[in-house]
Protein backbone atom coordinates (compact mmCIF):
# COMPACT_ATOMS: atom_id res chain seq x y z
CA UNK A 1 0.00 0.00 0.00
CA UNK A 2 2.88 2.28 1.15
CA UNK A 3 4.00 1.82 -2.69
CA UNK A 4 1.08 2.31 -4.51
CA UNK A 5 0.53 5.70 -2.62
CA UNK A 6 4.37 6.79 -3.18
CA UNK A 7 4.12 6.03 -7.16
CA UNK A 8 0.93 8.10 -7.37
CA UNK A 9 1.42 11.36 -9.90
CA UNK A 10 0.75 14.77 -9.01
CA UNK A 11 -2.55 14.61 -10.50
CA UNK A 12 -4.07 11.27 -9.18
CA UNK A 13 -2.88 12.97 -5.21
CA UNK A 14 -5.15 16.16 -6.39
CA UNK A 15 -8.03 13.81 -6.73
CA UNK A 16 -7.69 11.49 -3.25
CA UNK A 17 -7.43 14.89 -1.24
CA UNK A 18 -10.33 16.37 -3.24
CA UNK A 19 -12.12 13.19 -2.73
CA UNK A 20 -11.38 13.13 0.93
CA UNK A 21 -12.34 16.89 1.51
CA UNK A 22 -15.81 16.11 0.39
CA UNK A 23 -16.72 14.35 3.02
CA UNK A 24 -16.16 17.44 5.11
CA UNK A 25 -19.28 19.23 3.96
CA UNK A 26 -21.38 15.63 3.90
CA UNK A 27 -21.01 15.29 7.82
CA UNK A 28 -21.57 19.18 8.13
CA UNK A 29 -24.97 19.07 6.05
CA UNK A 30 -25.82 15.79 7.87
CA UNK A 31 -25.17 17.14 11.39
CA UNK A 32 -27.47 20.85 9.96
CA UNK A 33 -30.23 18.01 8.81
CA UNK A 34 -29.56 18.86 5.24
CA UNK A 35 -29.54 15.73 4.05
CA UNK A 36 -29.97 15.85 0.05
CA UNK A 37 -27.08 18.36 0.12
CA UNK A 38 -24.87 15.70 2.44
CA UNK A 39 -26.16 12.74 0.09
CA UNK A 40 -24.73 15.07 -3.24
CA UNK A 41 -21.51 15.46 -1.38
CA UNK A 42 -21.30 11.78 -0.35
CA UNK A 43 -21.84 10.18 -3.28
CA UNK A 44 -19.95 12.74 -5.11
CA UNK A 45 -16.65 11.75 -3.03
CA UNK A 46 -17.48 8.18 -3.16
CA UNK A 47 -17.47 7.92 -6.77
CA UNK A 48 -14.41 10.60 -6.93
CA UNK A 49 -12.60 8.78 -4.63
CA UNK A 50 -12.92 5.78 -6.87
CA UNK A 51 -11.81 6.92 -9.73
CA UNK A 52 -8.74 8.28 -8.18
CA UNK A 53 -7.84 4.57 -7.01
CA UNK A 54 -8.34 3.36 -10.41
CA UNK A 55 -6.37 6.31 -11.83
CA UNK A 56 -3.88 5.20 -9.08
CA UNK A 57 -3.55 1.64 -10.59
CA UNK A 58 -3.12 2.38 -13.85
CA UNK A 59 0.15 4.98 -12.96
CA UNK A 60 1.44 2.21 -11.34
CA UNK A 61 3.64 1.38 -14.51
CA UNK A 62 7.15 2.57 -14.07
CA UNK A 63 7.83 5.94 -15.93
CA UNK A 64 10.66 8.46 -16.69
CA UNK A 65 11.86 10.52 -13.74
CA UNK A 66 9.99 13.86 -14.38
CA UNK A 67 11.85 17.22 -15.36
CA UNK A 68 11.72 20.35 -14.70
CA UNK A 69 8.73 21.12 -17.30
CA UNK A 70 6.50 18.17 -15.87
CA UNK A 71 6.11 19.90 -12.46
CA UNK A 72 5.27 23.32 -14.14
CA UNK A 73 2.97 21.07 -16.20
CA UNK A 74 1.30 19.61 -13.86
CA UNK A 75 0.59 22.41 -11.90
CA UNK A 76 -0.61 24.03 -14.92
CA UNK A 77 -3.09 21.66 -16.05
CA UNK A 78 -4.02 21.40 -11.92
CA UNK A 79 -5.60 24.58 -12.40
CA UNK A 80 -7.53 23.62 -15.50
CA UNK A 81 -9.19 20.29 -15.07
CA UNK A 82 -8.95 20.06 -11.19
CA UNK A 83 -12.30 22.57 -10.93
CA UNK A 84 -14.07 20.15 -13.24
CA UNK A 85 -13.97 17.66 -10.69
CA UNK A 86 -15.09 20.25 -7.85
CA UNK A 87 -17.29 21.90 -9.17
CA UNK A 88 -19.33 18.20 -9.75
CA UNK A 89 -21.05 18.04 -5.67
CA UNK A 90 -21.87 21.65 -5.92
CA UNK A 91 -23.48 21.90 -9.35
CA UNK A 92 -26.35 18.99 -8.16
CA UNK A 93 -26.31 20.54 -4.79
CA UNK A 94 -26.86 24.11 -6.23
CA UNK A 95 -29.41 22.80 -9.13
CA UNK A 96 -30.94 25.62 -11.28
CA UNK A 97 -28.04 27.30 -12.51
CA UNK A 98 -25.39 26.16 -15.88
CA UNK A 99 -22.64 24.37 -15.05
CA UNK A 100 -20.31 26.94 -16.67
CA UNK A 101 -21.38 29.31 -13.58
CA UNK A 102 -19.55 26.49 -10.80
CA UNK A 103 -16.75 26.06 -12.98
CA UNK A 104 -15.93 29.72 -12.52
CA UNK A 105 -16.43 29.50 -9.01
CA UNK A 106 -14.86 26.21 -8.55
CA UNK A 107 -11.46 28.16 -10.20
CA UNK A 108 -11.93 31.63 -8.41
CA UNK A 109 -11.62 29.34 -5.20
CA UNK A 110 -9.27 27.56 -6.35
CA UNK A 111 -6.84 29.91 -7.04
CA UNK A 112 -7.56 31.81 -3.91
CA UNK A 113 -9.70 34.62 -6.03
CA UNK A 114 -12.46 34.37 -4.39
CA UNK A 115 -14.80 36.17 -6.52
CA UNK A 116 -18.71 35.89 -5.58
CA UNK A 117 -20.40 34.42 -8.50
CA UNK A 118 -23.38 33.45 -6.46
CA UNK A 119 -25.45 34.73 -3.88
CA UNK A 120 -24.60 33.77 -0.40
CA UNK A 121 -29.12 33.32 0.60
CA UNK A 122 -29.21 30.91 -2.60
CA UNK A 123 -26.54 28.56 -1.07
CA UNK A 124 -27.06 26.09 1.56
CA UNK A 125 -24.31 26.25 4.65
CA UNK A 126 -22.52 23.15 3.42
CA UNK A 127 -21.76 24.69 -0.04
CA UNK A 128 -20.47 27.73 1.75
CA UNK A 129 -18.17 25.47 3.54
CA UNK A 130 -17.10 23.60 0.35
CA UNK A 131 -16.52 26.52 -1.24
CA UNK A 132 -14.01 28.32 1.85
CA UNK A 133 -12.46 24.51 2.01
CA UNK A 134 -11.68 24.57 -1.78
CA UNK A 135 -9.81 28.23 -1.16
CA UNK A 136 -7.88 26.82 1.47
CA UNK A 137 -6.87 24.18 0.15
CA UNK A 138 -5.81 26.49 -3.01
CA UNK A 139 -3.50 28.04 -0.82
CA UNK A 140 -2.29 25.25 0.71
CA UNK A 141 -1.05 23.98 -2.88
CA UNK A 142 0.74 27.56 -3.61
CA UNK A 143 2.37 27.08 -0.28
CA UNK A 144 3.56 23.83 -0.89
CA UNK A 145 4.50 24.15 -4.40
CA UNK A 146 6.29 27.20 -4.32
CA UNK A 147 8.52 25.55 -2.15
CA UNK A 148 8.85 22.90 -3.97
CA UNK A 149 8.45 23.56 -7.75
CA UNK A 150 9.12 27.30 -8.31
CA UNK A 151 11.64 28.16 -5.82
CA UNK A 152 14.20 25.54 -7.61
CA UNK A 153 13.57 26.89 -10.64
CA UNK A 154 13.79 30.28 -9.88
CA UNK A 155 10.18 31.60 -10.36
CA UNK A 156 7.64 33.12 -8.42
CA UNK A 157 9.32 35.61 -7.29
CA UNK A 158 12.74 33.83 -6.06
CA UNK A 159 14.29 34.96 -9.28
CA UNK A 160 14.68 38.52 -7.45
CA UNK A 161 17.20 37.26 -4.87
CA UNK A 162 18.49 34.36 -6.50
CA UNK A 163 22.42 34.03 -7.83
CA UNK A 164 21.52 32.65 -11.14
CA UNK A 165 22.39 34.92 -13.91
CA UNK A 166 19.47 36.25 -15.90
CA UNK A 167 20.55 38.76 -18.71
CA UNK A 168 21.87 36.48 -21.57
CA UNK A 169 21.87 33.30 -20.31
CA UNK A 170 19.44 30.83 -19.16
CA UNK A 171 18.64 29.64 -15.85
CA UNK A 172 20.32 25.92 -15.07
CA UNK A 173 18.32 24.77 -11.71
CA UNK A 174 19.08 20.90 -12.55
CA UNK A 175 21.34 20.87 -9.62
CA UNK A 176 18.84 22.55 -7.10
CA UNK A 177 16.54 19.96 -7.91
CA UNK A 178 16.59 15.70 -7.50
CA UNK A 179 15.23 13.28 -9.79
CA UNK A 180 12.25 12.11 -8.25
CA UNK A 181 8.49 11.54 -8.38
CA UNK A 182 6.00 14.88 -7.89
CA UNK A 183 4.37 12.62 -5.38
CA UNK A 184 7.71 12.01 -3.80
CA UNK A 185 9.00 15.82 -4.24
CA UNK A 186 6.13 17.58 -2.88
CA UNK A 187 5.62 15.40 0.28
CA UNK A 188 8.33 16.64 2.39
CA UNK A 189 7.46 20.18 2.14
CA UNK A 190 3.96 19.22 2.69
CA UNK A 191 4.41 17.06 5.88
CA UNK A 192 6.30 20.36 7.05
CA UNK A 193 3.87 23.12 5.88
CA UNK A 194 0.39 21.76 6.64
CA UNK A 195 0.60 21.73 10.16
CA UNK A 196 1.35 24.65 10.08
CA UNK A 197 -1.09 26.31 7.59
CA UNK A 198 -3.90 24.00 9.23
CA UNK A 199 -2.60 25.29 12.70
CA UNK A 200 -2.91 28.99 12.45
CA UNK A 201 -6.05 28.54 10.88
CA UNK A 202 -7.67 26.60 14.18
CA UNK A 203 -6.51 29.19 15.92
CA UNK A 204 -7.97 31.91 14.08
CA UNK A 205 -11.46 30.19 13.70
CA UNK A 206 -11.06 29.53 18.03
CA UNK A 207 -10.52 33.02 18.00
CA UNK A 208 -13.43 34.44 15.91
CA UNK A 209 -15.19 31.79 17.71
CA UNK A 210 -14.52 33.10 20.97
CA UNK A 211 -14.97 36.38 19.83
CA UNK A 212 -18.83 35.68 19.49
CA UNK A 213 -19.15 35.02 15.73
CA UNK A 214 -21.05 32.12 14.23
CA UNK A 215 -18.86 29.23 14.30
CA UNK A 216 -18.99 28.08 10.71
CA UNK A 217 -18.55 31.83 9.44
CA UNK A 218 -15.99 31.81 12.00
CA UNK A 219 -14.43 28.64 10.33
CA UNK A 220 -14.74 29.97 6.67
CA UNK A 221 -12.81 33.20 7.43
CA UNK A 222 -10.74 31.64 8.83
CA UNK A 223 -9.51 29.73 5.82
CA UNK A 224 -9.83 32.54 3.48
CA UNK A 225 -8.06 35.08 6.04
CA UNK A 226 -5.07 31.97 5.82
CA UNK A 227 -5.06 31.70 1.99
CA UNK A 228 -6.08 35.02 1.17
CA UNK A 229 -9.39 34.13 -1.21
CA UNK A 230 -11.76 36.38 0.95
CA UNK A 231 -14.38 33.84 0.60
CA UNK A 232 -17.18 34.63 3.22
CA UNK A 233 -20.72 32.79 3.13
CA UNK A 234 -22.02 36.47 4.55
CA UNK A 235 -20.88 38.74 2.48
CA UNK A 236 -18.18 40.10 4.07
CA UNK A 237 -17.35 41.58 7.83
CA UNK A 238 -19.62 44.44 8.13
CA UNK A 239 -22.08 44.34 10.73
CA UNK A 240 -21.08 40.95 12.51
CA UNK A 241 -21.25 40.01 15.86
CA UNK A 242 -17.11 40.05 16.56
CA UNK A 243 -16.84 43.67 15.14
CA UNK A 244 -13.76 45.18 15.65
CA UNK A 245 -12.15 42.69 17.85
CA UNK A 246 -12.74 39.85 14.73
CA UNK A 247 -11.10 42.38 12.13
CA UNK A 248 -8.09 42.83 14.70
CA UNK A 249 -8.05 39.39 14.38
CA UNK A 250 -7.96 38.57 10.98
CA UNK A 251 -5.58 41.67 10.93
CA UNK A 252 -3.17 39.70 13.00
CA UNK A 253 -3.23 36.37 10.40
CA UNK A 254 -2.32 39.04 7.19
CA UNK A 255 0.88 38.92 8.62
CA UNK A 256 1.58 35.50 6.90
CA UNK A 257 0.60 36.97 3.76
CA UNK A 258 3.43 39.47 3.56
CA UNK A 259 6.43 37.34 3.80
CA UNK A 260 7.29 33.65 3.93
CA UNK A 261 9.89 34.43 6.82
CA UNK A 262 7.07 34.13 8.91
CA UNK A 263 6.57 30.48 8.92
CA UNK A 264 9.64 29.60 7.77
CA UNK A 265 12.31 31.07 10.12
CA UNK A 266 11.74 29.21 13.04
CA UNK A 267 11.13 31.17 16.44
CA UNK A 268 12.28 33.03 19.24
CA UNK A 269 15.01 36.02 18.64
CA UNK A 270 16.47 35.25 15.28
CA UNK A 271 12.25 34.88 13.72
CA UNK A 272 12.32 38.20 15.56
CA UNK A 273 15.79 39.68 14.03
CA UNK A 274 14.36 38.64 10.45
CA UNK A 275 11.22 39.89 10.50
CA UNK A 276 12.17 43.40 11.57
CA UNK A 277 14.85 43.06 8.73
CA UNK A 278 12.69 41.46 5.92
CA UNK A 279 12.56 43.48 3.07
CA UNK A 280 8.90 42.92 1.94
CA UNK A 281 7.34 43.61 5.46
CA UNK A 282 8.83 46.27 5.61
CA UNK A 283 7.52 47.32 2.40
CA UNK A 284 3.80 46.26 3.54
CA UNK A 285 4.12 48.34 6.85
CA UNK A 286 5.29 51.39 4.64
CA UNK A 287 2.13 51.07 2.91
CA UNK A 288 0.31 50.57 5.77
CA UNK A 289 1.45 53.26 7.52
CA UNK A 290 1.53 56.16 4.57
CA UNK A 291 -1.57 55.39 2.60
CA UNK A 292 -4.11 55.62 5.59
CA UNK A 293 -2.02 58.44 7.08
CA UNK A 294 -2.77 60.07 3.81
CA UNK A 295 -6.69 59.21 3.85
CA UNK A 296 -6.68 60.59 7.31
CA UNK A 297 -5.07 63.65 6.77
CA UNK A 298 -7.03 64.85 3.63
CA UNK A 299 -9.83 65.25 5.84
CA UNK A 300 -8.58 68.32 6.82
CA UNK A 301 -6.60 69.43 3.37
CA UNK A 302 -9.15 68.14 0.94
CA UNK A 303 -12.98 69.12 0.48
CA UNK A 304 -15.43 66.58 2.53
CA UNK A 305 -18.69 67.11 3.08
CA UNK A 306 -19.70 64.71 5.90
CA UNK A 307 -18.95 67.38 9.03
CA UNK A 308 -20.55 64.79 11.48
CA UNK A 309 -17.92 62.57 11.25
CA UNK A 310 -15.09 65.24 12.60
CA UNK A 311 -15.02 63.92 16.28
CA UNK A 312 -12.72 61.37 18.33
CA UNK A 313 -14.58 58.03 17.96
CA UNK A 314 -15.13 58.70 14.31
CA UNK A 315 -11.63 59.46 13.47
CA UNK A 316 -10.13 56.05 15.01
CA UNK A 317 -13.08 54.75 13.58
CA UNK A 318 -11.99 55.78 10.02
CA UNK A 319 -8.64 55.44 10.90
CA UNK A 320 -9.05 51.75 11.17
CA UNK A 321 -11.09 51.21 8.32
CA UNK A 322 -8.65 52.90 6.37
CA UNK A 323 -5.71 51.00 7.67
CA UNK A 324 -7.63 46.92 7.25
CA UNK A 325 -8.68 47.59 4.02
CA UNK A 326 -4.86 49.04 2.56
CA UNK A 327 -3.54 45.73 4.18
CA UNK A 328 -5.91 43.40 3.16
CA UNK A 329 -6.28 44.35 -0.62
CA UNK A 330 -2.37 44.41 -0.01
CA UNK A 331 -2.57 40.76 0.40
CA UNK A 332 -4.61 40.12 -2.15
CA UNK A 333 -7.44 38.59 0.61
CA UNK A 334 -10.33 40.98 -0.12
CA UNK A 335 -12.06 41.93 3.04
CA UNK A 336 -13.24 45.40 3.87
CA UNK A 337 -13.50 46.49 7.15
CA UNK A 338 -17.17 47.92 8.51
CA UNK A 339 -15.58 51.21 9.07
CA UNK A 340 -14.70 51.69 5.43
CA UNK A 341 -17.45 53.99 4.77
CA UNK A 342 -16.45 56.03 7.89
CA UNK A 343 -12.86 55.91 5.85
CA UNK A 344 -14.44 57.28 2.38
CA UNK A 345 -16.54 59.91 4.16
CA UNK A 346 -13.70 60.83 6.13
CA UNK A 347 -11.27 61.43 3.23
CA UNK A 348 -13.66 62.70 1.04
CA UNK A 349 -13.09 59.95 -1.67
CA UNK A 350 -16.26 58.43 -2.70
CA UNK A 351 -14.80 56.12 -5.14
CA UNK A 352 -11.09 55.15 -4.08
CA UNK A 353 -11.06 52.57 -6.58
CA UNK A 354 -7.82 53.29 -7.75
CA UNK A 355 -5.90 53.15 -4.81
CA UNK A 356 -7.50 49.55 -3.94
CA UNK A 357 -6.23 48.87 -7.47
CA UNK A 358 -2.87 49.72 -6.55
CA UNK A 359 -2.47 47.75 -3.89
CA UNK A 360 -3.61 44.53 -5.07
CA UNK A 361 -1.03 45.04 -8.29
CA UNK A 362 1.58 45.48 -5.77
CA UNK A 363 1.05 41.99 -3.91
CA UNK A 364 1.99 39.92 -1.05
CA UNK A 365 5.00 38.43 -0.47
CA UNK A 366 7.30 36.34 -1.96
CA UNK A 367 6.22 32.19 -1.64
CA UNK A 368 3.04 32.98 -0.10
CA UNK A 369 -0.96 32.69 -0.78
CA UNK A 370 -0.93 36.44 -2.02
CA UNK A 371 -1.07 37.06 -5.95
CA UNK A 372 -0.22 40.25 -7.60
CA UNK A 373 3.71 41.34 -8.64
CA UNK A 374 4.71 40.74 -5.09
CA UNK A 375 6.69 42.75 -2.58
CA UNK A 376 10.23 41.53 -3.06
CA UNK A 377 10.03 42.86 -7.04
CA UNK A 378 8.18 45.98 -6.23
CA UNK A 379 11.14 46.58 -3.89
CA UNK A 380 13.88 45.49 -6.30
CA UNK A 381 12.36 48.00 -8.64
CA UNK A 382 12.44 50.77 -5.69
CA UNK A 383 16.28 50.21 -4.98
CA UNK A 384 17.05 50.35 -8.64
CA UNK A 385 15.10 53.65 -9.32
CA UNK A 386 17.06 54.93 -5.91
CA UNK A 387 20.32 53.95 -7.35
CA UNK A 388 19.85 55.14 -10.64
CA UNK A 389 18.80 58.78 -9.06
CA UNK A 390 22.06 58.60 -6.96
CA UNK A 391 24.06 57.60 -10.23
CA UNK A 392 22.70 61.11 -11.36
CA UNK A 393 24.41 62.99 -8.86
CA UNK A 394 27.18 60.89 -8.48
CA UNK A 395 28.03 59.30 -11.95
CA UNK A 396 31.06 57.06 -10.32
CA UNK A 397 30.28 56.04 -6.83
CA UNK A 398 30.33 52.34 -6.12
CA UNK A 399 26.87 51.69 -4.11
CA UNK A 400 27.00 49.43 -1.10
CA UNK A 401 24.47 46.51 0.44
CA UNK A 402 26.94 43.39 -0.74
CA UNK A 403 26.46 41.03 -3.06
CA UNK A 404 22.86 40.36 -2.13
CA UNK A 405 22.26 44.19 -2.55
CA UNK A 406 23.81 44.25 -6.08
CA UNK A 407 22.11 41.46 -7.32
CA UNK A 408 18.55 43.18 -6.30
CA UNK A 409 19.35 46.41 -7.68
CA UNK A 410 20.63 44.50 -10.86
CA UNK A 411 19.45 41.24 -12.17
CA UNK A 412 16.31 41.52 -9.85
CA UNK A 413 15.17 44.64 -10.97
CA UNK A 414 15.76 43.40 -15.04
CA UNK A 415 13.37 40.18 -14.00
CA UNK A 416 11.16 42.22 -11.97
CA UNK A 417 10.05 44.85 -14.50
CA UNK A 418 9.96 41.83 -16.82
CA UNK A 419 7.47 40.72 -14.77
CA UNK A 420 5.82 43.75 -14.01
CA UNK A 421 5.46 44.54 -17.68
CA UNK A 422 3.90 40.89 -18.44
CA UNK A 423 1.82 41.44 -16.12
CA UNK A 424 0.73 45.04 -17.80
CA UNK A 425 0.26 43.40 -21.21
CA UNK A 426 -1.84 40.26 -19.60
CA UNK A 427 -4.44 43.21 -18.41
CA UNK A 428 -4.39 44.40 -21.36
CA UNK A 429 -5.51 41.26 -23.46
CA UNK A 430 -7.64 40.21 -20.66
CA UNK A 431 -9.49 43.82 -20.95
CA UNK A 432 -9.55 42.88 -24.78
CA UNK A 433 -11.52 40.39 -24.67
CA UNK A 434 -13.53 41.28 -22.09
CA UNK A 435 -14.58 44.01 -24.26
CA UNK A 436 -14.92 42.17 -26.69
CA UNK A 437 -18.13 40.79 -25.14
CA UNK A 438 -19.81 43.98 -24.71
CA UNK A 439 -18.61 45.19 -21.13
CA UNK A 440 -17.38 49.17 -21.19
CA UNK A 441 -13.78 50.06 -20.53
CA UNK A 442 -13.79 50.45 -16.69
CA UNK A 443 -15.94 47.04 -15.70
CA UNK A 444 -13.44 45.20 -18.00
CA UNK A 445 -10.56 47.25 -15.97
CA UNK A 446 -11.66 45.69 -12.94
CA UNK A 447 -12.20 42.29 -13.83
CA UNK A 448 -9.46 42.69 -15.67
CA UNK A 449 -6.58 43.38 -12.66
CA UNK A 450 -9.05 41.29 -10.55
CA UNK A 451 -9.18 37.86 -11.88
CA UNK A 452 -5.32 38.70 -12.61
CA UNK A 453 -4.27 39.82 -9.25
CA UNK A 454 -6.68 37.19 -7.69
CA UNK A 455 -8.56 39.26 -5.68
CA UNK A 456 -11.99 38.52 -6.85
CA UNK A 457 -13.95 40.84 -4.11
CA UNK A 458 -12.11 43.94 -5.78
CA UNK A 459 -15.12 44.12 -8.23
CA UNK A 460 -17.30 44.72 -5.69
CA UNK A 461 -15.56 47.64 -4.38
CA UNK A 462 -13.44 49.63 -6.80
CA UNK A 463 -16.17 50.75 -9.12
CA UNK A 464 -18.96 53.26 -8.67
CA UNK A 465 -21.37 50.09 -8.78
CA UNK A 466 -20.34 46.91 -7.91
CA UNK A 467 -19.59 44.17 -10.61
CA UNK A 468 -21.93 41.14 -10.63
CA UNK A 469 -19.86 37.91 -11.97
CA UNK A 470 -23.29 36.21 -12.45
CA UNK A 471 -24.35 38.60 -14.85
CA UNK A 472 -21.54 38.20 -16.97
CA UNK A 473 -21.65 36.05 -20.69
CA UNK A 474 -20.44 32.86 -20.84
CA UNK A 475 -17.65 33.96 -22.86
CA UNK A 476 -16.58 36.91 -20.54
CA UNK A 477 -16.91 34.06 -17.39
CA UNK A 478 -14.51 31.97 -19.79
CA UNK A 479 -11.79 34.58 -20.00
CA UNK A 480 -12.22 35.68 -16.18
CA UNK A 481 -11.58 31.91 -15.55
CA UNK A 482 -8.43 31.78 -17.59
CA UNK A 483 -7.25 34.81 -15.95
CA UNK A 484 -7.52 33.87 -12.55
CA UNK A 485 -5.29 30.74 -13.69
CA UNK A 486 -2.79 33.13 -15.50
CA UNK A 487 -2.38 35.06 -12.39
CA UNK A 488 -2.31 32.49 -9.72
CA UNK A 489 0.59 30.89 -11.76
CA UNK A 490 1.76 33.90 -13.53
CA UNK A 491 2.53 35.32 -16.53
CA UNK A 492 6.34 34.23 -16.48
CA UNK A 493 5.75 30.39 -15.66
CA UNK A 494 3.24 30.39 -18.94
CA UNK A 495 6.47 31.37 -21.05
CA UNK A 496 8.47 29.45 -19.31
CA UNK A 497 5.98 26.32 -20.36
CA UNK A 498 5.92 27.03 -23.60
CA UNK A 499 9.96 27.99 -23.60
CA UNK A 500 11.13 25.77 -26.73
CA UNK A 501 14.18 25.40 -24.67
CA UNK A 502 12.88 24.85 -21.75
CA UNK A 503 11.43 21.92 -22.67
CA UNK A 504 14.27 20.19 -24.03
CA UNK A 505 16.03 17.71 -22.34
Amino acid sequence: MTAYFRNLPFFAILIFVASGAMFIPAAVATGMQDFATGRVFFYTAMMVGMGAILLGFACQTPRRPPSERSHLASLFLAYLWLPLVLALPMDQAVRNTYFINVYLDMVSALTTTGAEVFDPERLAPAVHLWRGLVGWFGGLLIWITAFAVLAPLNLGGYEVTSEATVQGKIVNARGQMRAAGASERLRKHAVRLTPIYAGLTVVLAVGLTAGGEDPLVAAIHAMSTLATSGISPVSGLAERPVGMFGEALIFVFFLFALSRRTYSSGAGRELRERLTKDREIRLALFAGIVLPTLLFVRHWFGAYEVHELADGEAAVSALWGAVFTVISFLTTTGFVSEAWGDARAWSGLQTPGLLLVGLVLMGGGVATTAGGVKLLRVYALYKHGVREMGKLIYPNSVAGAGRLGRRIRREGAYIAWVVFMLLVLSIAVVMVGLSSTGLDFEVSTILAISSLTTTGPLASVAGAEPIDYFLLSDIAKLICAGAMIVGRIETLVMIALLNPAFWRD
